[in-house]
Order: structure tokens, then C-alpha cells, then sequence
């Protein structure tokens, strides 16, 4: 059940206004606190559903130009708070939004078209990315936003993250820190259910194996980078912090508009003649 008078987006501010409101309804189950502040000041909130030692952390907003994600965890914290059986011996913890100065500057809560996004388009650079930025900075050198997120981390020791990001066109898919066996046919379902592709190739995970339709693999920790000339790597985010206390992580990508021409797992004729064609 949308929180909004109309279908949109939220804002931060809505966000966290939503969450007030379950916490102060439920506060022997619900609470929430603040875990930091953006460069600019902007507070960092943590909505915890739970007490429970064995956690999820559920991230939204990492990327300012992917506002499905603040709905998605308001719906999902709903869920858990009201269906006890979610909480049985887990505890689920919603970082409301990892990048509330990005959100101010992506303008469209509510576009109508693909034009109309676009025209409102905001996303920082990779250094300043919550969630990437350890992937191309030095330790000294993050912001605030990422120790924010990494100290949550630390003191949560989730033994699941789930990262809530989405794409302007095409379909669903799910990048994982470590493969999930068995998730490729749920997670299909799902998706069929919402009627929402599943994208078998996308380009975020391009060199990685796949453990089913849309389901991709990061590479391990000790193996060789998909592209060692690119440099950035996946395994200096913020996704693999949760190893060290044995979790992993998955990134789970929706599209704003969904296009069925990204489920087709057949090669292209002519790959060659098509990227010179481009």
C-alpha cells in the first residue's frame, strides 16, 4: 500500500517520514536512528524492523537517478513489520537512502517518459558514489556516505545485503557477491508474475558467469578480474564489506520502463557489423 496521495516516487523527505511513522507505531518492534550525514549535512536514517542477532541490511538510493528503490524498501519494511514470521530469528534493517544529496539533484520523482527523465538527470561520478567509491578512492580519500554505510556493516554483520538499484529501460536481473544456488528459477517467477523481463545480458555484468537467466556471479575474491585493463573493480565495493562476517550481497536491478526485447538469450547474427554500426 503506497504512503503517497498519488503514484510516484518519494522523496527522502517522504521516505523518512514514512518510516517515523511505522517506527513510532510499532516501537517495541521498529526503530530509527540516524548513522551519519551526507557532505552536505544531510542526515543518513536506518529504519531497524526486529531485534534479532542475525540480520538483512536492505540499501536504497545508492544511485540518485534509481528512485524505484525507496518504494521498494518502503513496501518491503511494511511487509516484515506486519508478517511475523519474516522476524522469526532475523532481524531487517533499511538504509532509507545512501545518497540523499544525489536524490536532491535528480528531479524526476514522476516521469512520464523516457524524455522527461532524462531532461531531470542526475548521477555523480563513480568516486562519489556511496556504494563504488571504494572501488577507485583509498581508504583516506571516501566520503562520508560510504564509512557511514561501511560502519553499518560492521556492526550489523548482516549475513544478507540487498542493494536496491534499477535501469531506465529493459528488464530485471540480480548481481551476486556469491552465487545463490537455485535463485535463477524464484527469481524468474517473480518477475513473470509482475510481467517483467528478465535480462539475459546485461551490460553492469558483462564477463561475469551467470548461474541462470538473469541471475550473474561478481568474480571471487581471489579470482582474476573480467577486464583487468578497466580501473575499477567490483570487489573494493562496498558488496563485498559484508564477506568478512561470512554474507554476501545482492543487487537486485528493476527496470522504469520494461521492454521484453532484453529476454531473448539467443547471440546476435552479427555482432561485429552491429557495433560498427553504432
Amino acid at each position: 500500500m503506497s504512503l503517497l496521495p498519488e503514484l510516484r516516487y518519494p522523496t527522502v523527505t517522504e521516505l523518512t517520514s514514512s518510516a517515523r511513522y511505522l517506527a513510532a507505531r510499532r516501537p517495541d518492534t521498529c526503530t530509527l536512528r540516524q548513522v551519519g550525514v551526507s557532505r552536505a549535512g544531510r542526515p543518513l536514517h536506518l529504519l531497524s524492523v526486529g531485534h534479532a542477532r542475525r540480520a538483512v541490511l536492505v540499501v536504497a538510493g545508492a544511485h540518485a537517478n534509481e528512485p524505484t528503490g525507496g518504494c521498494t524498501l518502503l513496501a518491503l519494511a511494511e511487509r516484515v513489520l506486519y508478517e511475523r514470521e519474516l522476524r522469526d530469528g532475523t532481524s531487517w534493517h533499511f538504509l532509507l537512502c545512501a545518497d540523499p544529496d544525489g536524490a536532491s539533484l535528480h528531479v524526476t520523482p514522476a516521469p512520464r517518459s523516457l524524455l522527461e527523465y532524462h531532461l531531470g538527470f542526475f548521477r555523480p561520478a563513480g568516486p562519489e558514489q556511496p556504494e563504488w567509491s571504494p572501488a577507485v578512492l583509498p581508504p583516506d580519500r571516501l566520503p562520508p556516505e560510504t564509512r557511514a554505510l561501511t560502519r553499518v556493516i560492521d556492526e550489523l554483520r548482516p549475513y544478507l545485503q540487498v542493494t536496491l538499484h534499477g535501469t531506465d529501460l529493459g528488464g530485471s536481473w540480480v548481481q551476486l557477491t556469491k552465487d545463490i544456488p537455485g535463485l535463477a528459477e524464484p527469481f524468474a517467477k517473480s518477475a513473470a508474475q509482475l510481467h517483467i523481463p528478465v535480462e539475459t545480458g546485461a551490460s553492469d555484468a558483462a564477463g561475469w558467469p551467470a548461474s541462470g537467466p538473469g541471475v550473474h556471479v561478481m568474480p571471487a575474491a581471489g579470482a582474476e578480474a573480467a577486464y583487468p585493463s578497466m580501473p575499477d573493480d567490483a570487489r573494493h565495493s562496498t558488496w563485498y564489506h559484508a564477506h568478512r562476517y561470512g554474507g554476501l550481497t545482492a543487487v537486485v536491478e528493476v527496470p522504469m520502463w520494461a521492454s521484453d526485447m532484453v529476454d531473448d538469450p539467443a547471440p546476435h547474427p552479427a555482432p561485429a557489423a552491429a557495433i560498427r554500426r553504432l
